[in-house]
């Protein structure tokens, strides 16, 4: 609570601050991960580089991560104004926004979907239902694994029993998850690691950027290939915020996003791939679907993310696969 009001009172002398004065603005910011956690450290970076670029003019202040405000209450916090500027999926906020969906349901990279009109169409989506000024899709590219306590045993068609396992979840692959016939538990992941512990889920589902931050490794020694799904982790400004910038402001902070954008996403699959060799010296065994079984987990994936855009909000489904897919 004490946070709560702190950030209200913030947000309120922000707003005095950018009335009394042209100089420079300060917008207060969240992470989603803890700090320590590579998404975390990835946005650090890009708020390093519009502190440097925009002395004077634009600076950001992260107050925190999920300890400030929960993920699942970013998105809501930003409408409200209570923070300026986000860095959280956009699947933690799919009731704001169920079209945030299809970042994780594309095959096209940011800047392709930059470049044939798609971001400028989500964007407008966005800042309609969540008053959010898209500025970056960013540690795009890698997708999401499904890790176990247990080794999973492969059946005839090159699958395993999906019915075994009880998965922790993100709202985001719910129900994907649950298509597949799997126990699905949704939690935070502050709460997984006692959860694996503990044993109330045998196996989790994320990136394996940032997975052995978190200490899950040491429990589950087994990863499912392949990856599905995309990182959707956005970076988000208050609508109302932006428009009160300086165009001088503005151009800083969206030059500065999507050159960040880009590297962001080299510097993402690179260390996906070092933090995957990482897991696998340490003893973590990768199991790779196979033959028909690959093939149903996979158009699995497709068919819920883009049935659940359609169920919530079917309106711009047929232009969101135009620019996404």
């Amino acid at each position: 609570m004490r946070i709560w009001k702190s950030l209200v009172l913030a947000a309120l002398m922000s707003g005095v601050a950018g009335i009394a004065t042209a100089e420079e603005v300060v917008l207060n910011a969240v992470h989603f991960t803890p700090t320590q956690n590579g998404y975390a450290q990835s946005f650090l970076k890009f708020v390093q580089k519009v502190n440097e670029r925009g002395k004077g003019v634009v600076q950001i202040n992260v107050r925190g991560g999920p300890e400030v405000i929960p993920p699942i209450q970013q998105g809501a916090a930003l409408k409200n104004g209570l923070i300026d500027v986000i860095d959280t999926p956009a699947g933690q906020f799919l009731e704001l926004v169920p079209e945030g969906e299809v970042f994780s349901a594309s095959t096209k990279t940011p800047w392709e979907v930059r470049e044939n009109g798609g971001w400028d169409f989500i964007s407008g989506i966005f800042e309609k239902k969540a008053n959010a000024h898209l500025l970056a899709h960013v540690d795009a590219g890698s997708g999401f694994n499904i890790f176990t306590i247990d080794e999973p045993k492969l059946n005839h068609e090159g699958s395993i029993d999906w019915g075994s396992l009880k998965i922790r979840s993100s709202p985001l692959y719910r129900d994907f998850l649950e298509s597949l016939g799997a126990t699905v538990i949704v939690q935070a992941p502050g709460d997984v690691y006692t959860s694996l512990e503990r044993g109330v889920v045998n196996a989790n589902a994320y990136t394996v950027f940032g997975y052995a931050s978190f200490g899950w490794d040491k429990f589950t020694k087994y990863r499912i290939d392949p990856q599905f799904f995309k990182t959707d982790v956005l970076v988000s400004i208050n609508k109302t915020k932006w428009d009160a910038l300086s165009p001088e402001a503005q151009k800083l902070l969206a030059d500065t996003a999507i050159e960040y954008e880009r590297e962001s996403y080299d510097a993402n699959l690179a260390e996906s791939e070092k933090q995957a060799q990482a897991m696998i010296d340490g003893g973590q065994k990768v199991i790779s679907l196979t033959g028909a079984g690959r093939d149903k987990f996979l158009a699995a994936a497709t068919q819920a993310s883009w049935a659940r855009m359609t169920k919530r909000d079917p309106t711009n489904i047929d232009q969101l696969k135009k620019f996404f897919q």
